[in-house]
């Protein structure tokens, strides 16, 4: 019994420590800098995002066999032992690859991935053969998981939308501030279990981006309650995560890259 408990606390801290928040920082920087090179549509790169960081991060240590035997069936492939950066950046062009299965009639080629990952992955050049067998190991982690209705960019796209239908301050909300806010949320470790619920994340960003977008001597139509209203979440819980939002968006050293951001503050 106390080693079975020593286990899942090794496990645990093991869990809890992946992949780091610097690794974590790169992989996404990397996925997002394949998403511009591939000029991928806002759909196809978010859902990409979520496959990726939401889904096969926080799965590999347990499939990895990390949690010990109440882990679940753990996944044995070359590419994950040892699991360097560059099969992580294999991962995440796969998932970008099964994105654009998704959502595009005329999805990417694997040779178009591969000639991307020839120049962009350090270090290792892999063979479309390794690109296939990277796709059903990515399947087998996620356990198959690669349902796309339930992702942030996908709400929040339908509530600019209805807000846009309703107000004409909607056209001065830029959907390239949310998607920016995003991006940032996605490569900060701390700010990841906001999309843990991406509608409320959803909504929070579209109340955020309102206040960075909309000159402030026009802030008249009550965005907090028909956000509240349309999504059905509390308005303290919305305005909560908006906050800490906005403190993850506004640190001093993104201010002070402030050039290098589309922000209309």
């Amino acid at each position: 019994m106390d080693e079975d408990r020593a286990v899942e606390a090794a496990a645990g801290t093991a869990k809890s420590a992946w992949p780091g928040p610097s690794r974590r920082r790169r992989l996404l920087e990397f996925l997002l800098h394949a998403a511009k090179r591939l000029d991928l549509r806002p759909v196809v790169k978010y859902t990409a995002l979520s496959f990726f960081a939401d889904r096969l991060l926080p799965s590999l240590p347990r499939k990895m066999g990390f949690c010990g035997a109440r882990g679940g069936r753990a996944v044995t492939s070359w590419l994950l032992e040892p699991l360097r950066d560059s099969n992580l950046e294999l991962f995440a062009l796969v998932a970008v690859w099964i994105a654009s299965k998704i959502h595009e009639l005329k999805p990417l080629s694997v040779k178009s991935l591969k000639a991307l990952g020839d120049r962009i992955i350090a270090d290792q050049h892999f063979t479309c053969r390794d690109f296939a067998n990277a796709e059903l190991v990515f399947m087998e982690v996620v356990e198959y998981n690669i349902g796309s209705l339930n992702i942030a960019f996908t709400y929040l796209e339908e509530l600019l939308l209805q807000f846009r239908e309703i107000s004409k301050l909607g056209d001065l909300l830029n959907m390239d501030v949310c998607m920016e806010i995003l991006d940032i949320l996605y490569e900060t470790e701390d700010s990841s279990w906001l999309f843990n619920s991406p509608c409320q994340l959803a909504a929070s960003t579209l109340v955020t981006a309102y206040v960075m977008s909309v000159p402030k001597q026009r802030w008249e139509f009550p965005i907090l309650p028909w956000v509240t209203f349309t999504t059905s979440y509390d308005e303290e819980e919305i305005m909560k995560v908006a906050l800490t939002i906005l403190m993850h968006v506004l640190k001093p050293d993104e201010m002070k890259e402030k050039g290098k951001r589309d922000f209309n503050i």
